[in-house]
């Protein structure tokens, strides 16, 4: 970099702004990182271990420098292209501190107003941006809305730049396309019994697990019921798919019915809904479930129903792209 064609480059700017801004910390930083300039994407082995680690990285920071290169001055930042991307998400949540950066590198004041509007913008808590609470304390729903809205260049990077907000990982298999989702969801349920990963509603979708985030738009207010009492087993993985034991509640003919999962709905007026999701019985004899209506929850009374338990079954491959 200290030859005089260097500063010609792509990305030289933002490294030689970065270096000064970090000069000027009232702490001593020795090191700058800059995400597109300190990979080698050519390199499957490095770029797998940046990807799992990044989230790491920026949360271990002493300070993340954010250069909004679309955001003129004056100009209302959250505008900018930076607050729609995926791979951003984990920028946004995981340094201890941020500081924004205009077009032209001037400092942006990041006022509590400015806090509230991003959080309007990204649908993330205030509480979260400001700290005040750790990610753990909310539920996968919650967080996967948050990525409901972005967009990445590559289908898999949907499920690869989420790996550090749910605190699994996994290597990278780009040509799986929408299956990368769904593995980051079978990690998921490894690692944790929070079932509010099921509360999703799409008509584009089918089964127990979306193969998008956009599925979980909806899910902001899903809140994950820490039940000591629950009636069946956490949800499974193995080499023939997902495995949830729930509550059946029959409301219908031809088998419909309810899975009730341990998931409420908070409303803006404070009252909580328990959710279920529509199932029907395809064997019509308990044994064999398929999620149906899937755009959809029904409210319900736990105190008054009459349920049984069933084991929700979702048989995919980990190769093969679902139907």
């Amino acid at each position: 970099m200290m030859g005089t064609s260097a500063k010609y480059k792509q990305g030289y700017k933002k490294i030689e702004k970065s270096c000064i801004e970090a000069q000027n910390e009232d702490i001593r930083l020795d090191f700058v990182w800059v995400d597109t300039c300190c990979i080698d994407k050519t390199n499957s082995t490095e770029l797998s271990e940046a990807i799992n680690s990044m989230y790491l990285w920026y949360q271990e920071a002493e300070v993340c420098y954010v250069h909004l290169a679309d955001v003129p001055s004056k100009k209302d930042f959250t505008e900018g292209r930076w607050f729609t991307r995926g791979w951003t998400l984990q920028e946004l949540i995981a340094p201890r501190k941020s500081v924004f950066f205009d077009e032209n590198w001037n400092k942006i004041e990041y006022t509590a107003e400015l806090q509230k509007k991003v959080s309007e913008v990204t649908g993330i808590p205030i509480s979260i941006l400001s700290k005040e609470k750790n990610l753990e304390d909310l539920s996968v729903a919650q967080r996967m809305s948050w990525a409901a809205n972005r967009q990445t260049t590559r289908i898999e990077d949907h499920a690869n730049c989420l790996l550090g907000i749910f605190g699994v990982n996994m290597p990278l298999i780009y040509g799986e396309k929408e299956d990368a989702f769904i593995r980051l969801q079978e990690e998921i349920i490894r690692v944790s019994d929070d079932l509010s990963l099921f509360a999703w509603r799409s008509k584009n979708e089918t089964g127990l697990l979306p193969r998008s985030p956009t599925a979980l738009h909806g899910s902001r207010h899903i809140v994950h019921l820490n039940s000591f009492d629950s009636l069946y087993d956490p949800p499974t993985v193995n080499s023939r798919g997902v495995h949830l034991s729930v509550r059946f509640v029959g409301i219908g003919y031809r088998g419909l019915g309810l899975a009730i999962i341990d998931c409420k709905e908070m409303s803006g007026t404070g009252n909580e809904t328990s959710i279920a999701i529509y199932v029907r019985d395809v064997s019509l004899k308990m044994r064999q479930f398929i999620r149906v209506q899937t755009d959809e929850f029904r409210p319900i009374d736990l105190r008054n129903s009459d349920s049984h338990n069933i084991l929700l079954g979702e048989y995919v491959s980990n190769t093969k792209t679902r139907p």
